[in-house]
């Protein structure tokens, strides 16, 4: 069969399967870790969720390190679920940490933002033990995750809390993120305090002027993180003249954009290029 009638064929199929099932259980029952070294559980803080998994490079000396924060609208998810993060960035040279954290409604705002800086003074601290650079941070989220990566980072308050030098920190993803919307009345409210104004909470209205580079991507087809998050975050950065890439990759859903980070979904669309490119250029 030609390569261009093979394609649509592949990815129609792959997408029955994100239909048919858990999309990324679904990812991660193909992924394997051959190669690499794989320490999960890791407690980097005293909560029960306060674990997280290490991901190392075959030859691991002094790699970039790239924390990766899970979603699930605040109330779900778990690192679990990003196995095949781990694994694709693994591959490249970079020692990849995928954290679980602290839920809504019990553990509101900023309870999974102070775990996310939390994670990231301890990668500070033990990155080394695993040929990790802890001086070469990077973060990355998807959906809710995608929010907390960006607060942590660009809101000065959470790093400093923790200890965490602004300077360790070289750049910042988000994936299909929901940086500026008004939660009230929404299934999301009890993630945030109750009483609480948006404008109070949103990244979007939290950029430091010195943050580091964005790499903000977006699906054109979301329909559970509308794409205005992402214009209105890029508004917000680009007013701060802070570096962004800010790219809409056509065809793509909030699904299907974080599963393109495979690296036996690529065919999708160019979420794992664009990051690895964007990590590339700021190392």
């Amino acid at each position: 069969m030609k390569k261009r009638l093979l394609l649509p064929l592949l990815a129609a199929s792959a997408l029955a399967v994100f239909a048919a099932c858990s999309p990324l259980v679904a990812i991660n029952a193909v992924v394997s870790t051959s190669n690499l070294s794989v320490t999960p559980n890791l407690p980097y803080g005293p909560d029960v969720r306060n674990l997280l998994d290490v991901y190392q490079p075959a030859s691991a000396s002094r790699a970039p390190v790239v924390l990766f924060i899970h979603g699930g609208s605040w109330d779900s998810g778990s690192k679990d679920d990003y196995k095949f993060v781990g694994e694709s960035f693994a591959r490249e040279g970079y020692l990849v940490a995928i954290m679980n954290y602290r839920l809504a409604p019990k553990n509101p705002y900023p309870a999974y933002i102070q775990d996310a800086a939390q994670a990231l003074k301890w990668l500070r601290g033990h990155a080394a033990e695993y040929g990790g650079n802890p001086d070469d941070l990077f973060v990355m989220g998807h959906s809710a995750g995608a929010f907390n990566a960006v607060e942590v980072v660009d809101n000065a308050r959470w790093l400093s809390e923790a200890g965490v030098p602004i300077s360790a920190v070289h750049g910042v993803i988000g994936v299909a993120g929901p940086y500026s919307y008004d939660y009230r009345g929404m299934g999301t409210a009890s993630a945030f305090p109750a009483g609480s104004d948006p404008a109070d909470v949103m990244p979007a209205n939290h950029v430091r002027a010195d943050a580091p580079p964005h790499l903000l991507l977006v699906a054109a087809n979301d329909q559970v993180v509308y794409p205005q998050n992402g214009e209105r975050m890029k508004a917000a950065l680009e007013a701060r003249k802070i570096p962004l890439t800010f790219t809409v990759l056509p065809n793509l859903d909030h699904y299907t954009i974080v599963g393109s980070l495979a690296r036996s979904l690529t065919f999708l669309g160019k979420t794992r290029q664009e990051v690895l490119d964007f990590l590339k250029a700021n190392r």
